[in-house]
């Protein structure tokens, strides 16, 4: 669907006059946000900025796009947005730039505290407490990654929330988070990114849910260098997408064409499309077309070295902005003189804009400087030589005037190496670490929150467990417990491959579906990717999903949106988003290649910023949901596949107890060598431990329960102190998980100190298993294994 016509008014209220001045008024928006791009730039290569990537030339598309944003919508864009973060009022000039200076500021730089590169946006979704915010009520945008298409799965997940409330019976509990389920998703992407799988799974996705997910695609022919037929078949996405168009009596998605200069066309085409998507939930995709790019793709390179002379003659001519200047002044909505002050005026308001922004960035930096340089300058030495390094230093300090952090830091540090017996000395240290202590504040801090949703601030409860209580299944302890905890709940919701009809390949939902809906518990397709892209979005929208991904060797189709999506959305926004997502999966032992594995340290360390909980039972597995469901940080739980026909006992407090993440627990008491592992591993220990036992070999056990966070008081030190022998245990490759743990108790818990044998690690292979029960015995460790490893310790 292709429109160059006038741009009409709906409203007969709606003088011209007042057309008029919203058209002009558009216009402007379009040259403040093109002049921030030229003079973006341009504080990239003087040295003021590290890095720019700007908007320019995609301006009246998107000021069209933001007319139709509504409070309660939510965006998941990506780093070409600008204009229209200034066209829904959700950005200011001198933000951006201070977002270019990566001032860590929250009150200067509110998307992310200097965090991340110019142009990643977001707003707050959360209080200092932890509870969600009105979102029903506001204009939302959900933290912006650099990862092409990563927003993709994301923005599945934000529209996919929508579905969700509309189908809500808890309506009347959830009014501050959705109206009835109206909102949509704007989802923004360049023409070449849409080459990525993430692009393909969350559009097959998005058209058989049919979720209000409207994608705009900004096509300007290239992707960095490289044009759109290298990219695209038939060179065209919306082309290349014909068969994913909506037809009546079918599912699918809505695919329109525009151009991206043509201002009256787009913003007809868009209210019409927009409103069907917030009404029948029924996704489109804005193909925008003929989109230029000024000044090529960032300020990394000239887009002169790949584009023919040809090509940058037709940008110059069909610039948007050229476009719509044109157009008003052919359609007498403004002169030249006046869209010339419009010009000029834009113009002053970006200067302003930057030296605010500058100004404030550099303020307290120089402040530091000044300090610094001061009490340099001021040291007490008694050789000239040093002293006039002293005074070298200090000087350069406070002339610098452009000073970074780090310039300071650096420069005490040098101070005190010049002169470390100076009496001044101790005043320099002693300022260097207050420096020190704000910047972990301004850097490092927020990647779990830190207030009252903390996971570790939740409080343990134990299971009551009666004394006549009924021994049963393991994973029929889960299924009561999901019965419970969607009874008790309105906010929870569970998906995945094969969990809604037959209620889990491990029966851990069975018959649950029925009873509480198949809105509320659902089946998806083998899609890993955009199951993990629902449950983010839900979570950013105030939701508790339970995503499962059938089994951990197929977390890695997910992994990345976890990995950069999920693990950094606290620490990226300064604690102002959480995405409480909750991973359901199952893992280790079983009979084959494929499901069997334990690939611990991939995800220990692809996932630092989630919780990574290893329960050993099903018992454990529900204190762990249990505890997190209290909180807001994201978890993944990883349950023993093996585990759920074995029996357990049923607590009477299925809701209540809760297992407190990073405290290990000893299982067995022994006095002669400590073995720490976790999960199915456990019950392999507890057989060798058993037969050691009759080799007067006392062998104590130590369950870690999380190893994201991993043993915070110290228990397994404890243990080390009294056995002096220790080994680590466990199923993932030489160098995994095992080595992991390795590090935290024999470095940074200083257990080296207690030994007298060498600590040990056992795994399993390097290769995969292999199939059947030969193939585990000989490719993890085993009983005997453990045994043989004890029994070395014992005789060094």
């Amino acid at each position: 669907m292709e429109s160059t016509s006038a741009l009409g008014y709906k409203n007969d209220m709606l003088s011209f006059d007042g057309f008029r001045e919203t058209v002009i008024g558009d216009y402007r928006m379009a040259v403040i946000s093109r002049e921030v791009s030229l003079l973006g730039r341009r504080e990239v290569l003087t040295g003021k900025a590290k890095f720019g990537i700007f908007g320019d030339g995609k301006e009246v598309a998107q000021i069209a796009m933001a007319k139709f944003f509504q409070p309660g919508d939510f965006r998941s864009g990506y780093y070409r947005d600008q204009t229209f973060m200034f066209a829904s009022g959700l950005a200011s000039v001198e933000q951006y730039f201070a977002q270019l200076y990566a001032d860590p500021d929250p009150k200067n730089e509110p998307f992310s505290s200097g965090r991340q590169m110019n142009a990643h946006f977001s707003t707050r979704f959360v209080d200092d407490h932890g509870n969600w915010l009105d979102l029903a009520n506001r204009k939302n945008i959900s933290s912006d990654i650099a990862p092409t298409a990563g927003q993709m799965p994301r923005g599945l997940g934000l529209a996919f929330a929508s579905r969700c409330f509309r189908a809500s019976r808890y309506q009347n509990q959830l009014e501050h988070l959705s109206h009835n389920g109206n909102e949509i998703c704007f989802t923004t992407i360049g023409d070449a990114s849409t080459s990525e799988g993430h692009f393909w799974e969350t559009i097959n996705a998005a058209g058989v849910l049919q979720v209000p997910l409207a994608v705009f695609v900004w096509d300007d022919g290239y992707g960095i260098s490289v044009p759109k037929n290298f990219q695209t078949t038939k060179g065209s996405i919306s082309a290349a997408l014909k068969g994913f168009q909506k037809q009546a009596d079918t599912n699918g998605i809505h695919i329109y064409k525009v151009k991206a200069w043509d201002y009256a066309g787009m913003c007809e085409v868009f209210e019409e499309a927009l409103q069907r998507v917030r009404e029948t939930h029924e996704p489109a995709l804005f193909h925008v077309e003929e989109v230029t790019q000024p000044q090529g793709h960032s300020t990394s390179g000239s887009h002169e070295r790949y584009k023919t002379p040809e090509r940058l003659e037709w940008e110059k001519e069909w610039d948007c902005i050229k476009k719509m200047k044109e157009w008003m002044l052919e359609n007498g909505l403004a002169s030249i003189e006046e869209l010339a002050a419009v010009e000029a005026e834009a113009k002053e308001t970006v200067k302003e804009g930057r030296n605010l922004a500058w100004e404030k960035y550099i303020a307290p930096i120089k402040m530091q400087a000044t300090k610094a340089s001061e009490l340099i300058r001021e040291s007490i030495v008694n050789d000239i030589d040093k002293y006039n390094q002293l005074q070298q230093m200090a000087n350069d300090l406070a002339n610098n005037k452009e000073p970074l952090r780090r310039d300071v830091i650096r420069n005490i540090a040098l101070a005190v190496e010049v002169a470390p017996s100076s009496p001044s000395a101790a005043d320099l240290n002693a300022l260097r670490q207050e420096l020190l202590d704000e910047s972990k504040q301004l850097y490092n801090s927020h990647l779990y929150n830190e207030g009252p949703k903390s996971a570790l601030k939740v409080s343990e409860v134990k299971p009551l467990v009666s004394f006549d209580a009924t021994s049963v299944n393991g994973y029929e302890i889960l299924n009561k417990y999901f019965d419970a905890l969607f009874n008790a709940n309105p906010k929870v919701y569970a998906f995945g491959e094969d969990v809604g009809y037959i209620g889990d390949v491990n029966q851990g939902f069975a018959g649950l579906q029925e009873k509480h809906g198949k809105d509320r518990i659902l089946d998806t397709g083998i899609r890993e990717l955009t199951i993990v892209g629902q449950a983010i979005g839900m979570a950013l929208r105030g939701l508790r999903p339970i995503a499962e991904i059938q089994y951990l060797d197929y977390l890695l189709y997910g992994l990345q949106p976890l990995s950069d999506d999920v693990c950094t959305t606290h620490f990226r926004t300064g604690g102002q988003q959480s995405c409480p997502v909750l991973i359901r999966t199952r893992g280790h032992r079983l009979e084959g290649i494929w499901h069997s594995g334990s690939p611990m340290g991939v995800v220990i360390n692809a996932l630092r910023g989630m919780h990574v909980c290893v329960p050993r039972n099903m018992v454990q597995a529900v204190g762990m949901y249990n505890t997190l469901l209290q909180a807001n940080d994201p978890a993944i739980v990883i349950e023993c596949l093996n585990g759920y026909r074995l029996k357990e006992k049923m607590p009477d407090n299925l809701l209540e107890y809760t297992v407190p993440l990073g405290v290990p627990e000893i299982i067995r008491e022994g006095e002669d060598v400590t073995i720490v592992s976790y999960g199915s591993t456990l019950r392999i220990i507890q057989d060798a431990a058993e037969r050691l036992a009759n080799e007067d070999i006392s062998c104590e056990i130590v369950d870690v329960q999380t190893l994201l966070p991993f043993d915070l008081h110290h228990v397994i030190l404890s243990s080390l102190k009294k056995t002096n022998r220790i080994i680590f245990v466990d199923e993932d490759v030489p160098g995994g998980a095992a080595a992991y743990m390795f590090n935290k108790v024999m470095e940074e818990q200083g257990g080296y100190k207690w030994m007298d044998a060498s600590p040990r690690t056992l795994t399993a292979k390097a290769h995969r298993p292999g199939y059947g029960s030969d193939g585990d015995y000989f490719s993890k460790p085993n009983a005997e294994d453990v045994m043989d490893a004890v029994r070395a310790m014992m005789a060094e």
